[in-house]
């Protein structure tokens, strides 16, 4: 990517612009400080910023590789955060008016860890309200639009995160992840994207205050403009927290094996539940072609043993369950009394006692054996991400939004069930650009891989970027 301009450029390509002198650390970041001044007025990716700060850690960057001190991977790489990070002296809000004056007065260790190997953070990026829709928008900090057409959503809840890497805003972006919010991003914006194995990134410091357990499901993960950049992300990001340090380390598989001797599946529609759309599943069969001619044995038919729909049942519990555990007392209380209503199994799920959730729970394991034993035969599953391309902004209540897939209404929430395949059970899935579509927009596939296969299934989405499915910037920008 080094032909790019600066600003489509990698992180790792710029890191080694920075640290061989071609380029200072000081005018990498005042770069892309004048994208942000020319461009994210009309996308609104972009909402918090710490300029000042960040020019002093260029500055300092600067002296050090003069000074000959040793540089990490991300030396001077201008990034930014999605906006639930902590960054000691910035806002944290999640987006939740009541929170608006809620400033960090620490920093998350992941963002930590960036910073340590070089990154120098600049600015935060927008979310929905509590990161709890596809899209991204609230009334702390407004809407953010998608850069291949602002009159729809970047996704959620990392939109700000995907819009900003799109428009060449940002160097690298983390996001977080409970049903889709990396993943859904990464598809509607064209960019690439990692969702963990669960709790392989401490979330430590992710957090509206100075919670420290770990919540079910969700994860926090690397985006990026190439895959490469998530691997180098990723292995910054992974690894135990103190508390668990002492007694573990991580030592995630690589991706050896030539294309011939790889065994790949493909998942393109969900039928009637959640059919994807002509254009998505155009593509899943481009890059299942692509796949075949490489060499790789290819197949559309083979799936785990289970029931999808009993999948997205048991995932749809455990995730309401977990999201409503962020709610404040009086609307939690409100839910625990709609859930007397035998019909409300939303309010059901959502404020499910102890015993319900360990059966959910024994639904899930059992869940992550039937992909355990998937992945004896098969490398990798390839799905859509969601069903569509990125749909018109539509703010109304949750309750009356749908999604239109090819003049079908199909339930606003059903979209989950791609990304739930791999939240529930707790597994990496990584997206990378497979479009664009008929109608121009991108689209972003997923690859799944088993329980710690992260850097395989990143390394796969490398070889599809080698292949030509990589980032195209946004008409404009």
């Amino acid at each position: 990517m080094s032909a790019a301009p600066l600003h489509f450029q990698s992180a790792a390509t710029i890191a080694a612009s920075i640290r061989s002198g071609e380029i200072k650390a000081r005018d990498a970041l005042e770069h892309f400080l004048t994208r942000v001044d020319q461009l994210n007025a009309p996308i609104n990716a972009i909402v918090v910023q710490d300029r000042e700060g960040a020019r002093k850690r260029a500055d300092a960057a600067d002296r050090a590789r003069l000074a000959g001190a040793p540089l990490g991977p991300l030396h001077g790489v201008p990034m930014s955060i999605k906006e639930s990070y902590q960054f000691e002296g910035m806002p944290t809000t999640w987006g939740i008016p009541e929170m608006k004056s809620n400033a960090s007065v620490t920093t998350a260790l992941t963002v930590k860890r960036l910073a340590a190997a070089g990154a120098n953070v600049f600015a935060k990026t927008n979310v929905p309200i509590r990161l709890a829709d596809f899209q991204s928008y609230n009334e702390v900090y407004g809407t953010t639009n998608n850069p291949w057409d602002k009159a729809r959503t970047p996704g959620g809840s990392s939109g700000g995160s995907a819009a900003a890497l799109a428009a060449g805003l940002t160097g690298l972006e983390i996001g977080s992840d409970i049903g889709g919010s990396i993943r859904n991003p990464a598809h509607f914006c064209g960019v690439f994207g990692h969702k963990p194995t669960w709790n392989l990134c401490p979330m430590r410091g992710h957090a509206l205050d100075a919670n420290l357990a770990p919540s079910d499901i969700s994860v926090i993960g690397p985006m990026a403009r190439s895959a490469y950049d998530l691997e180098i992300a990723l292995e910054i990001m992974a690894g135990p927290d103190d508390i668990d340090a002492p007694g573990l380390a991580i030592d995630l598989p690589a991706l050896r094996e030539p294309m011939s001797r790889l065994r790949i599946a493909v998942w393109a529609d969900a039928g009637p539940f959640c059919p994807s759309s002509a254009s998505v599943g155009a593509c899943v069969q481009k890059v299942a072609e692509a796949l075949s001619r490489a060499g790789a044995h290819v197949d559309d038919k083979a799936r785990p043993d289970f029931d999808p729909q009993k999948s997205h049942e048991t995932f749809s519990a455990l995730l309401l369950a977990t999201m409503a555990s962020r709610l404040p007392d009086l609307d939690y209380n409100r839910l625990v009394e709609r859930a007397q209503d035998p019909n409300a199994l939303q309010a059901r799920w959502q404020t499910m006692r102890m015993r319900d959730w360990v059966r959910y729970n024994e639904a899930r394991v059992q869940l992550r054996w039937a992909w355990r034993r998937f992945f004896d035969g098969f490398d990798f599953m390839i799905t859509p991400v969601m069903p569509v391309t990125a749909f018109p902004h539509d703010h109304r209540p949750e309750g009356q939004r749908t999604i239109d897939v090819d003049g079908a209404s199909v339930p606003y929430f059903n979209q989950t069930f791609w990304a739930g395949l791999a939240g529930v059970a707790l597994l990496p899935a990584t997206v990378f650009p497979a479009g664009p579509a008929n109608d121009g927009l991108p689209v972003g596939l997923q690859i799944i891989g088993a329980a710690y296969g992260d850097r395989r299934t990143i390394q796969l989405a490398q070889r599809m970027e080698s292949m030509g499915f990589r980032f195209a910037p946004p008409p404009g920008y």
